[in-house]
């Protein structure tokens, strides 16, 4: 196998890939250290008779461009095809603001199809491709050069078998006229939003029993310096100080260095220096935050009356639409958009777009009494009431 070291060698390679109506892509990544993913490999192939299809592109390599790589994402005219897209589409978000289009993930692709809900892509080369996958080299140091050949073996297989899966899913998709459901579930991961972690909302991310206004406000005001300051410094924000130190903090609200010294849940570097003072000053910020600004909590569906024997029904009749079209039910609805239906919520995902084929509209039906469940032989069916 190859591996790319040089803006030119990535750029002939990029070209021929276009002439493709699709090229595989996957990453190598390190995160544990950094609030940014450390881009380390991009795996890169096509379906090519004449087998030199597969790449490895090395972005450590001194002096090399990934810009023609940002050019075959932007080409209108060839599917890129990654397995559980999300963390790499963000690396490639966050270097150069571009996301590929168009765009098709083989995670949610197989769950279209029937896979299940834990569709990973050890499962899917073992069944569609018929294969094995050596994971010896899963979590290695991918910053490390050079790679070893198992590690080099490992991540070219990440591609080379996914074009099997790929065109595998696709074909059933086509057949079962079921394209259009993937193509919807990939607005998500198109929307540049999915990957842009505003210090401003980073509060909305942390588990809070308490929902006062003024203690929100201090929340808020710790998780929007903590965001800011992990970002700049391209350090895990886990490393300025985790959650429940967020919110002992905000329950406990000090005022200086010395009450710092008193927390039981704040790392000792987060007691002095530019931390503290941040930490002081978020404080303060929270405990001045006037009535109309302090951030709010949305309990719409928490206030909502659930009816448990209609969420009952609703989960019996998910099982049975989504095993009769072969779909996983995560995909559908969950467990809350289930209580919310059942509540008389009815702006839930579930009774829009294609899940209103598959099991909204049969779902509202029976929440507004029209339709009732039945058993016929071994199956769960609507009956007009």
């Amino acid at each position: 196998m190859k591996t790319i070291t040089t803006t030119e060698e990535l750029a002939t390679f990029c070209l021929e890939a276009a002439k493709r109506p699709y090229v595989t892509v996957d990453t190598e990544f390190l995160r544990e250290r950094t609030y940014y993913s450390k881009l380390c490999l991009v795996q890169l192939a096509y379906q090519d008779d004449a087998g030199d299809d597969a790449v490895l592109v090395d972005p450590l390599a001194s002096g090399l461009s990934l810009a023609p790589l940002y050019d075959l994402f932007q080409d209108a005219g060839c599917v890129k095809v990654f397995h559980a897209a999300r963390q790499d589409l963000e690396i490639f978000y966050v270097d150069a603001g571009i996301i590929p289009a168009p765009l098709f993930d083989t995670q949610v692709a197989a769950m279209v199809c029937g896979f299940g809900e834990q569709a990973g892509y050890e499962t899917l080369v073992r069944k569609i491709a018929k294969a094995d996958l050596d994971k010896s080299s899963r979590f290695t140091d991918w910053s490390r050069r050079p790679l070893t050949e198992a590690q080099a073996t490992y991540a070219v297989g990440d591609v080379t078998h996914l074009r099997d899966i790929y065109e595998y899913l696709s074909d059933r998709l086509a057949k079962s006229g079921r394209t259009k459901w993937v193509s919807e579930e990939m607005a998500v991961l198109n929307d540049p939003a999915t990957y842009q972690a505003d210090p401003d909302n980073a509060w909305k991310r942390v588990k809070t029993r308490t929902q006062s206004g003024k203690f929100l406000a201090i929340v808020r005001e710790l998780a929007r310096f903590r965001e800011a300051y992990a970002q700049d410094r391209n350090i895990p924000r886990t490393r300025v100080y985790k959650d429940d130190a967020l919110v002992e903090i905000a329950s406990t609200k000090p005022q200086s260095e010395q009450d710092l010294g008193r927390s039981r849940l704040l790392l000792r570097e987060a007691r002095k220096g530019d931390i503290a003072a941040g930490i002081i000053a978020s404080v303060k910020a929270g405990i001045a935050t006037k009535s109309e600004d302090m951030p709010q909590v949305d309990n719409a569906r928490a206030k909502l009356q659930v009816n448990p024997a209609l969420a009952d029904m609703l989960r019996v009749l998910l099982k049975a639409k989504t095993d009769s079209a072969d779909v996983a039910p995560k995909l559908i609805a969950s467990a809350s958009d289930l209580d919310a239906l059942a509540a008389g919520e009815r702006d839930v995902p579930a009774l829009k777009g294609w899940r209103a084929e598959v099991f909204g509209k049969e779902a509202l039906e029976l929440c507004e009494g029209r339709v009732g469940l039945a058993v016929k032989g071994q199956k769960v069916v609507t009956v007009a009431l």
